[in-house]
């Protein structure tokens, strides 16, 4: 059903009249109700899953990672492929017996899915014990769906999101180190391939105080990474603009890192890049989706800039910052995708020398101006692409990895190896993934490590004497 306002009251109050509930039920039964939280998807969905799960602790249920004991379950899903969506069906599909098994339990569907009707209408179709969805721009109206849904009310899904910016949502963060700050909302560039903008809707963004005061908390808190995230950062524009907002936040006193993603091409001045190279605390990897290399494919993926003007952008940044960490999105595949073009592709890697990229098959996305393309391409034609374009850059990342051995490198430490309690992991500020012996290491430390293997996905070493603790000992 669309939302209809006359029914909102206030976050706050629905949190505390399911949190009221949840005291009831934790008085009769002994413990306190349960949540699970599933994601899927980006960095986007990462977040929204950390103010999923601080609207549930904040509503008086406490977490868990089971399914089958919880009694509440919400799964956040992601759009951008087919696959994704395919995926995440077919686990909510596995949560029925869940439902059979214990009638009482609320399941709720967000994310990028629940905001296209016709997913809406296969959830309430084909799967009646999906209680309530409900889609991104509604995600701070999870108390109030959960409290209709305990009332008794009818299975409910919620279309029809207000573009607006909701501040103050309970976050219950992953980690106590790492922190994914949204900055913006939306999009505005239509990609001919991308339903991210019929998903999240308009482009919108915070004030730069409330960014400022959240990034601040959590430096004061002891984070050291912190990532600022929206669907195109450079066009954030509230108060100030990007640079500005960077500046901004590089004035917190602290020991941390400022990343940030996604990044388009036709929006990156040279004020930005300056801003990087001046502010040390701006981490020196800089995430540029190129999609292709051929400028007619970029023209039909509606991407508004050309192989040269992206070239460009390297080569300012590169001249600024020569030891920068550059990485890219690549599409292969998209409709009409010659063997010239790709080859095109193909050249454009060579050239660009990226670190690294995340490349992805073309796959359809309904009510997107690609999916009613001519000359949708094979998928063994796709298959073959794909693979000569990942084995390109993988001999490319195993060259640039060596530039490091026998260097040593700062990184942040993850933690143990789920393989291996005497290896750990840790990353560069450029996002480069580093193992290390150690013996006992908290995460959220500051490592230092001679690399002495390099391979295309990952860098080993040993560690060196000094290490900065989390709590800022030497």
């Amino acid at each position: 059903m669309a939302f209809n306002n006359q029914h909102f009251t206030d976050m706050s109050d629905y949190i505390n009249l399911v949190r009221e509930r949840n005291r009831e039920y934790e008085a009769s039964c002994g413990r306190p109700p349960l949540a699970y939280v599933l994601t899927f998807g980006c960095q986007q969905n990462e977040a929204d899953s950390e103010r999923i799960a601080g609207m549930a602790q904040s509503m008086g249920y406490k977490l868990t990672g089971s399914a089958e004991e919880s009694d509440l379950i919400v799964i956040n899903t992601c759009a951008v492929r087919d696959h994704a969506e395919k995926k995440a069906l077919s686990i909510i599909g596995q949560f029925k017996h869940v439902k059979n098994a214990r009638p009482g339990v609320l399941i709720g569907v967000c994310g990028c899915m629940t905001a296209q009707q016709h997913r809406i209408d296969e959830l309430k179709n084909s799967y009646p014990y999906v209680d309530f969805t409900l889609e991104p721009a509604l995600l701070h109206r999870l108390p109030e769906a959960v409290f209709r849904a305990l009332s008794g009310e009818k299975r409910t899904f919620w279309v029809g999101g207000e573009e607006k910016i909701i501040e103050d949502v309970p976050v219950r963060r992953e980690s106590s180190y790492k922190a994914w700050v949204s900055i913006m909302y939306g999009c505005n560039n239509f990609c001919s391939y991308c339903i991210v903008p019929h998903v999240r809707g308009r482009e919108r963004s915070r004030d730069s105080s409330q960014i400022y005061r959240e990034v601040r908390a959590l430096v004061e808190s002891g984070y050291k990474d912190i990532t600022l995230l929206g669907q195109n950062v450079n066009s954030y524009k509230s108060d100030c603009d990007f640079s500005a907002l960077l500046k901004k936040l590089c004035s917190i006193d602290g020991d941390f890192k400022l990343h940030f993603m996604t990044s388009h091409p036709k929006d990156v001045p040279d004020s930005l890049i300056s801003t990087i190279a001046e502010n040390e605390k701006i981490a020196r990897h800089f995430h540029l989706p190129l999609q292709s290399g051929s400028d007619r494919i970029l023209a039909a993926m509606n991407r508004r800039y050309t192989t040269r003007h992206y070239m460009s952008i390297l080569e300012k940044l590169r001249a600024l910052l020569p030891d920068i960490v550059v990485t890219t999105d690549i599409i292969v595949g998209f409709p009409g995708e010659t063997d010239e073009d790709f080859e095109g592709t193909l050249d454009i890697i060579r050239r660009a020398r990226f670190d690294m990229i995340f490349s992805f098959i073309y796959s359809k996305r309904k009510s997107t101006p690609a999916e009613r393309m001519e000359n949708q391409i094979p998928p063994a034609v796709k298959s073959e692409r794909y693979e000569r374009l990942t084995a390109l850059q993988n001999s490319i990342s195993k060259e640039k990895n060596r530039q490091l051995l026998d260097k040593t490198v700062k990184v942040l430490v993850e933690g143990e190896s789920k393989n291996n309690p005497d290896v750990y992991a840790g990353r560069t500020e450029g996002g480069k993934i580093v193992h290390f012996k150690a013996e006992s290491i908290l995460p959220g430390s500051y490592a230092y490590i001679k690399i002495n293997r390099a391979e295309a996905f990952a860098l080993y070493g040993e560690l060196q004497n000094k290490i900065l603790y989390n709590l800022g000992e030497n």
